[in-house]
């Protein structure tokens, strides 16, 4: 696979300042590239100097600027003779290739090579139109828009043939049946929509996946297979997790996540061609697959094969912002992703890398299969006329302003420099393949056919298959609380992983001299890493002996030092010669290491004083990270160590003097050393976030990609009553406690303070507990995602198995510690960041209220969940509209459910279900 950026093609404001692209589609003969900015124009690249940056063909073609708000979305039809536009001025706008039409560009210095008219101007929404989708045989346009209307127009007149209403949140997404029978569309209002093409009446509302799916997402666009079987959706939650949902047609289900991604996923795309699973079998409906590609706001793009559990690629970190858009080449071998960046990136395969592409003849005859009359098929039809190439060199932009003609390089190593017409130089370095040696232009891509560029894939390359699992048409794995989501084989994204092409600096992956390669030529030599020639030597564990840190603190007077709180409570590892932890998600046996010195009992100890500290130091010691196979950096350190934690984000090690230190994926420093109170009794990392308890129990979190204290140092030592048993993390960087007397503690940052997430003591009188159902549904094969309060709970119950009994209850001993309990988990669910708990807990109290007939209670949690009934977005800053992700209000409305139906708070529920109903229609 070959990465490609290319940077000339941007869109800028009048300071050529770069600025996002919200849209790009490549045309269907592969030859053109339309994108859409900020900067209110549709601009038309040829794709030939993107593959080849050494092709003849002009860069840019044509700049189209009647749009008068920023371009949402560019969509070629499937003939290729029209371009449709949508825009931030709520108009969509049908181009045309007009013949005579090239020359310079009203207002601007631009020359448009090739001259593309407006055919129609099409008005009918109220706002911005966000996505724009061609159906089968260019039959119908259709439209979406965040004032919540679809609108479908007719294909060859234009005119509108229905406007759809049912959306109640911004339109974002939409997409066709490729048999010509519905039209999908999502919505902000967390919901997909399916339509019959028939009547456009609606088939059916899909919200299951995305009810607890964010607002935040620029687009939603969603995918239909090629084969008419499935629909993948942007942005939707599987629990807490962000994946792409993959709906099933006829039942409308969606059983399947596509998980990976760490944050909110916007765009889908399927390849067009259906593929093969096994070449050497006849091509039915159970020997073929698809491939689709999905772009999130991490900034990196997958791609996934239907039989494969795991992705065949995953792209970290490709742009510096969210990826807005995704577009396949007809070929299905070249896939183009924009950015709100700025940039755009391409990838290209070769046929060997996505192996069984079906000829679309085969997609025909599948379709066919539905046997479904559609109306797409009428028999008015416009000639089929093919759309020029674009002109290979364009005599206008040489009369109008003459370049200077660049000769060729010579061989020596001399540079090129030239002039822009703004007077900077530009110096173009020599790349290794124009020298005279031919052995070293093998080393670089050389044009093939259809002017795509093949460049020799690195051993470690971007591209993994994983193996096939032909059962389902996806295969999805089930979420675990206590592991964060992964990729099944994913790679961050470097330039020795795949070749970054740009056109102003011609990129090569070393300076060096190239050598040897195990398939025969040369290719280019990695580049020096610190540690990477080390041979890798076996070590004998075994733990050190390590003569105790002395540390004396001395007074400005010479007096004795003041009394210290306490001794230790809490006992460190003891370091061995050798001591490893496994990189947080690698499944390659990845690790971090650390080697204390064999003599560490003998060592020589020199003394030193820091900061009125006297310190013993012992020989150095080392720590590596190892990672295929290969040391990828070493460093050296003064004192043992007896602690390491390695994530995704950084790597960090714990040393018998108190210090912390903290390295990057390269080895770099990222933090200064941090010099504890003790040594360190319990250190754990979670992906950016980092957890550290000493001996004399100090406890710290740090978010490592921010640099800054979570936590600040802070004392556990008045709530160790029983022993520590285990220190743990949540994603959003909050601790969790677990003692051995069935205790869990954790820390509130608003209130500065401990508190308990749950106790033992609520099992002895909830009937909400029921710990041993709980544990035996943990510990069974089919158990699913728990979330982390349950787990707290099954692990106290697990610490606590035999109940107390207690004589004489006292009368309302039930219903106190049931409502209690469930009390204690609202509170344990909102501050673990756990929003489907939180729900499942809130209707459960709601149902004891009601049961119970606490109408105080009751209307107390009512007031909470509605705030002020004038309440509107912007206004009664002291109440928020949400807990968790969640709407307060849709969450009162299931409350006010329970409590109507009931003996005791009926009136009650119904009284603020009218009221409630008033205010959202504006009555008050």
């Amino acid at each position: 696979m070959r990465l490609i950026k290319p940077a000339w093609v941007m869109h800028t404001d009048d300071k050529k300042k770069r600025l996002p692209i919200f849209s790009l589609h490549v045309h269907g003969d592969g030859s053109r590239l339309a994108t859409g900015g900020m900067d209110s124009k549709v601009r038309i690249w040829s794709t030939a100097p993107i593959l080849d940056p050494n092709s003849p063909m002009p860069k840019s073609l044509c700049t189209l600027t009647m749009h008068i708000g920023p371009v949402l979305c560019v969509r070629w039809s499937n003939s290729g003779r029209l371009l449709a536009s949508g825009s931030d001025d709520g108009l969509v706008m049908v181009w045309d290739l007009d013949p005579s039409g090239a020359g310079k560009v009203f207002g601007e210095e631009e020359v448009n090579v090739e001259g593309w008219k407006a055919l129609r101007r099409l008005a009918g929404h109220e706002s911005d139109v966000s996505d724009l989708a061609w159906s089968p045989q260019d039959r119908f346009l259709a439209s979406v828009s965040v004032d919540s209307s679809v609108i479908v127009w007719d294909g060859y007149s234009f005119d509108r043939v229905a406007k759809l209403i049912g959306h109640n949140g911004f339109v974002k997404g939409v997409c066709w049946d490729p048999v010509g029978q519905y039209l999908a569309t999502q919505s902000d209002d967390k919901s997909v929509r399916i339509w019959r093409t028939t009547d456009w009446a609606c088939e059916r509302v899909v919200t299951q996946p995305f009810e607890l799916s964010p607002t935040s997402t620029f687009f939603r666009r969603l995918s239909w297979s090629p084969d008419g079987a499935h629909i993948t959706a942007a942005n939707a939650m599987n629990g807490p997790v962000f994946v792409a949902a993959v709906i099933s047609r006829k039942e409308w289900t969606s059983d399947i996540s596509l998980v990976g991604h760490e944050n909110t996923v916007e765009v889908a795309s399927y390849n067009p061609h259906l593929f093969v699973r096994d070449e050497s079998k006849p091509v039915d409906s159970h020997n073929i697959c698809s491939v689709l590609a999905l772009g999130a706001d991490d900034r990196s793009v997958s791609i996934w094969q239907t039989n494969q559990a795991r992705p065949l690629l995953v792209a970290q970190e490709l742009f510096d912002r969210n990826v807005l858009d995704l577009s396949w080449s007809f070929d299905g071998l070249t896939l183009y992703a924009c950015s709100s960046d700025g940039t755009v990136a391409v990838m290209s395969f070769s046929p060997s890398e996505l192996r069984g592409i079906a000829p679309h003849d085969v997609q025909v005859n599948y379709l066919k299969g539905y046997k479904f009359n559609s109306p797409m098929n009428l028999s008015y039809q416009p000639a089929a006329q093919p759309v020029p190439p674009p002109p290979s060199h364009s005599p206008l932009v040489q009369r109008v302003q003459p370049l200077p003609v660049q000769q060729p390089l010579s061989v020596g190593g001399k540079q090129e420099v030239t002039r822009t017409k703004d007077g900077k130089r530009r110096i173009r370095p020599v790349l290794l393949s124009e020298g005279s040696s031919t052995a070293l232009q093998q080393t670089y891509p050389q044009p093939m056919q259809n002017g795509i560029v093949h460049q020799p894939v690195a051993p470690q390359s971007l591209f993994q298959h994983a193996a096939a699992e032909p059962s389902n048409p996806f295969t999805s794995t089930p979420l675990s609380a206590a592991q964060p989501p992964a990729y099944g084989s994913s790679m961050p994204l470097s330039a020795s992983s795949g070749q970054i092409l740009d056109d102003d600096i011609q990129m090569v992956e070393s300076w060096e001299t190239a050598e040897p390669s195990s398939a025969g030529g040369l290719s280019p030599r990695k580049g020096r890493t610190l540690g990477g020639d080390r041979v890798r030597e076996p070590i004998v564990v075994r733990e050190l002996q390590v003569p105790m840190q002395i540390v004396n603190v001395v007074t400005a007077g010479g007096g004795p030092p003041p009394a210290v709180g306490g001794g230790p409570v809490l006992k460190a590892p003891q370091p061995k010669t050798y001591m490893s932890t496994p990189v947080e998600g690698s499944k390659d046996g990845d690790v971090l290491e650390g080697r204390n010195s064999e003599d560490g009992s003998s060592a020589s100890h020199t003394s030193l004083m820091w900061r009125s500290r006297l310190i013993s130091v012992v020989e150095p010691t080392d720590i590596q990270l190892y990672v295929n196979k290969t040391v990828q950096w070493l460093d050296y350190l003064p004192s043992p160590i007896n602690a390491l934690a390695a994530t995704t984000y950084f790597y960090s090690c714990a040393c018998e003097d108190g210090s912390l230190t903290v390295y990057s994926n390269t080895g770099r420093r990222l933090m200064p050393t941090l010099m504890l109170d003790s040594k360190i009794a319990f250190l754990e990392g979670l992906k950016q976030h980092l957890l550290a308890i000493t001996e004399l129990g100090t406890l710290a979190v740090w978010n490592i990609k921010t640099a800054h204290a979570v936590i600040p140092p802070v004392s556990i030592r008045h709530l160790l009553s029983a022993q520590l048993q285990t220190a743990q993390l949540r994603p959003n960087g909050i601790p969790i406690l677990n003692l051995a007397n069935g205790t869990s503690m954790s820390y509130d940052t608003s209130l500065s303070s401990w508190h308990k997430l749950s106790d033992a003591w609520f099992s002895r009188g909830s009937d909400s507990w029921d710990a041993a159902r709980a544990t035996r549904a943990s510990r069974a094969p089919s158990a699913g995602p728990r979330g982390p309060v349950a787990g707290i709970e099954v692990a106290i119950a697990d610490a606590n198995p035999m109940e107390l009994l207690i004589e004489d209850k006292p009368e309302w001993w039930s219903a106190a510690m049931t409502l209690g309990h469930l009390e204690s988990r609202l509170l344990a669910a909102k501050a673990l960041d756990s929003p489907a708990e939180y729900k499942l807990a809130l209707v459960t109290y709601a149902r004891r209220l009601a049961d119970e007939g606490f109408r105080g209670k009751a209307e107390e949690l009512i007031k909470e969940l509605c705030g002020p009934l004038y309440w509107r977005p912007g206004k009664e800053e002291g109440w928020s509209s949400s807990i968790l992700g969640m709407q307060k209000r849709d969450l009162l409305r299931e409350v006010l459910s329970i409590f109507a139906r009931s003996k005791t708070l009926a009136k009650l529920g119904s009284d603020y279900q009218e009221l409630l109903k008033k205010a959202a229609t504006d009555e008050f």
